[in-house]
């Protein structure tokens, strides 16, 4: 089963992402989780340790690991020769930590340019890398995601079994969907489902299942707004370890439930 999450900043996609890949390895499936937000959240989310997470350095970063397997530095934004499709199937071995409940945390980073159109060595590493993941590795597979797509291409896409885009009751939300939708029309993403996040009266639930039943958007799961989600973060703990039998935490149990039902991994 191969799962992006995505989203408008904020709206708590590390939080499903990590509580999603921390239930789906209670239930005994090797689960990846991989970091490919510019905000390098899912590390802290899971409950990495912190001193182990400060030290993690994103893929993208990874100066002498994008010399080696490209021949260019990851700076050299638009090098004119570099390899193109360099080897990468040792690199979850190499640079993956395990996180609580097993789960294996992979920390790309994210593309740089500012647009899919970047030829630089960091972002053939990566674009090969997660053709890699989808298409070769057996495992469960929860990508925390910027709301831009910019690590999916057209073949890679359609590899996944479907994108959770994440948001909340508000409008801005609702905005960075439509660009997510358009963006994933393009790259032929088989399905997107909406998880609707911090729904605290039923006028949220209400706006949120109006504004996706415009764009034919299937709303899969709907989390209730819950103070101990805001006060695990305070503490610097996970959800799941802080407040296990939260509301909020009952809300991704059931979609993973409708994840395995749909998907049968």
């Amino acid at each position: 089963m191969k799962i992006a999450v995505a989203g408008k900043g904020g709206v708590g996609k590390t939080f499903v992402s990590s509580t999603l890949s921390r239930l789906l390895a209670r239930d005994g499936y090797n689960v990846l989780a991989v970091d490919a937000d510019p905000n390098l959240n899912l590390a802290m989310g899971l409950g990495v340790p912190s001193e182990v997470a400060n030290g993690i350095v994103p893929l993208s970063d990874n100066e002498a690991l994008v010399k080696e397997r490209t021949g260019v530095s990851a700076e050299e934004a638009y090098a004119p020769i570099f390899n193109m499709t360099p080897r990468v199937n040792d690199i979850v071995d190499r640079f993956g930590v395990t996180a609580p409940d097993g789960v294996k945390l992979l920390v790309m980073g994210t593309v740089k340019g500012g647009g899919t159109g970047c030829m630089c060595g960091a972002n053939a590493l990566l674009r090969v890398l997660l053709q890699h993941l989808l298409i070769q590795r057996g495992e469960v597979l929860v990508m925390d995601m910027v709301a831009g797509l910019e690590h999916l291409g057209r073949g890679t896409a359609r590899r996944m079994d479907a994108m959770l885009v994440v948001l909340e009751p508000r409008m801005k939300s609702v905005d960075t969907i439509r660009r997510i939708m358009r963006l994933a029309q393009e790259i032929e993403v088989k399905e997107v489902l909406a998880v609707g996040n911090k729904v605290a009266r039923p006028k949220d639930r209400e706006f949120i299942q109006r504004n996706m039943d415009e764009l034919d958007v299937p709303v899969v799961a709907y989390i209730p707004y819950d103070e101990a989600v805001t006060d695990a973060d305070m503490a610097g703990a996970p959800t799941l370890d802080y407040a296990p039998d939260s509301e909020a935490v009952k809300a991704v149990s059931g979609l993973k439930g409708y994840l395995l039902d749909r998907y049968k991994p």
